[in-house]
């Protein structure tokens, strides 16, 4: 049975055949920015629906008054 680590190294020495082992610094640096802008993008997004909660509360208690 393949474990975890043995697939792990599999797939590191497959991306170093295919891209070069001057690429994979590059790949990963940009993985890295993807991902950050994906949680800026995450958080941007709740800051917006948080609001949106907060101004459809204020408007329900203005027309129960």
């Amino acid at each position: 049975m393949v474990s975890f680590w043995d697939m792990l190294i599999l797939l590191i020495v497959i991306g170093v055949i295919v891209f070069g082992a001057d690429k994979i610094p590059e790949l990963f640096r940009n993985l890295g920015r993807a991902v950050g802008e994906y949680k800026k993008a995450r958080i941007e997004a709740e800051k917006e629906l948080q609001e949106i909660e907060e101004e459809v509360k204020r408007v329900r208690e203005e027309l129960k008054s």
